[in-house]
């Protein structure tokens, strides 16, 4: 265990984060999974926006990596216009 009362801090603050950005990555998760579960193209097209929106902030706070929400976003854009193509 720690001795010093920084380290209790850093302790405390990183267990703090942990849980914060666990929440948020579940979050997130979830909403791509319901975001995936879409087969109606005016739906998707709808809740996009709103999907980037919430990647980019996750991405700007540090919960997830910049990059991997560019393949997130590319693969939401795709299957959007994969839905709106077959209709």
């Amino acid at each position: 265990m720690a001795n010093h009362k920084s380290s209790k801090k850093r302790i405390r603050v990183t267990e703090t984060r942990r849980t914060s950005n666990k929440l948020y990555a579940k979050t997130m998760r979830n909403s791509l999974r319901d975001f995936r579960k879409l087969t109606d193209k005016d739906a998707a097209t709808e809740q996009l926006p709103a999907m980037v929106q919430k990647l980019d902030k996750l991405a700007k706070k540090g919960v997830i990596h910049k990059n991997k929400v560019s393949n997130l976003k590319s693969k939401l854009m795709k299957r959007t216009h994969a839905l709106s193509v077959a209709s």
